[in-house]
């Protein structure tokens, strides 16, 4: 997938020098401002931070505006974009990976490298082998959503995962009882991955799909369960073609946001006959349950 990498440089507007308290304050704001434009991950630097955004979202309209008038006085924020080469995000987690999860009690999930003890101890246990792709259950969003799924009676239901990432929602839906799931992706290394993990925990019934939202046109049929784990923009763009392949009584589960967004996010999900569950929330990230009524 193509990213662009924008540099955000903290600078004074007067001679006075930003002490590291402001610095750590401007970094936050930047990175939330930044996150309203699209931006999905961040790194600090010496003087600011630097952000990456999937080149079909980047708008450089959209980041003027949004940095326009920087709410801290006596600083300013110079943001310079340049695309950044093909690479593999992941590549030091899949070198060293990560600490088996446990969730709800129920499940735990692990990577290729984890030691097989005390599987039988949890009525779930998936692997998750990822190769650039996002979903290792490591995650606030994706940690809230494999909850709700735990709870819910998917036995027989159909399933959509909307931006599948490693394919852990899917099969965590299949795991769960669900009949049948299709999944899509934009970015054809997810694809590839949710393909392979499905084999590696002998998962069979998910259909995966290369393509963005407009894929939908191409699925017969409804939606039992639709789960869509993406930043805020592309929900809100996308949300009413989701609701779509949804009936009467479907369920809608969504995360990948900020609080700070549930507003504006359940604004959208209000004119599309979606009725407000539950909302659950872990260090500011969200997560929102709807039903179609």
């Amino acid at each position: 997938m193509k990213y662009f990498k924008t540099k955000f440089v903290i600078k004074s507007t007067n001679s006075k020098h930003i002490d590291e308290t402001t610095l750590a304050t401007t970094r936050e704001i930047c990175a939330a401002l930044a996150g309203y434009a699209g931006y999905e991950s961040f790194e600090d630097t010496e003087d600011g931070i630097d952000g990456y955004i999937q080149h079909n979202l980047f708008d450089q309209d959209i980041l003027s505006t949004t940095f326009s008038d920087f709410p801290i006085e006596g600083v300013d924020v110079k943001a310079t974009t340049s695309e950044v080469e093909d690479k593999n995000w992941n590549e030091a987690w899949e070198k060293h990976g990560f600490d088996p999860i446990i969730i709800n009690g129920k499940c735990r999930i692990h990577d290729l490298n984890s030691p097989k003890e005390n599987i039988c101890n949890y009525t779930i246990d998936i692997e998750i082998d990822a190769k650039q792709a996002f979903g290792t259950g490591t995650h606030n969003t994706t940690r809230m959503i494999v909850g709700e799924i735990l709870d819910m009676n998917l036995k027989g239901k159909r399933v959509l995962d909307c931006g599948c990432g490693t394919g852990i929602l899917s099969i965590i839906a299949s795991k769960c009882g669900a009949k049948e799931i299709t999944a899509y992706d934009i970015d054809e290394w997810s694809v590839d991955n949710t393909r392979h993990n499905a084999v590696i925990n002998n998962v069979s019934n998910i259909d995966v799909l290369h393509g963005n939202v407009d894929i939908l046109n191409e699925i017969e049929g409804t939606f039992d369960i639709v789960l869509a784990n993406i930043n805020r923009n592309i929900l809100i763009e996308d949300m009413a073609y989701m609701t779509m392949k949804m009936r009467t009584d479907s369920v809608f589960i969504i995360s990948g946001f900020y609080t700070e967004d549930v507003s504006m996010l359940d604004e959208k999900a209000k004119t599309l006959g979606l009725f407000l569950e539950c909302q659950k929330t872990s260090e500011n990230w969200t997560m929102l349950k709807y039903t179609k009524k």
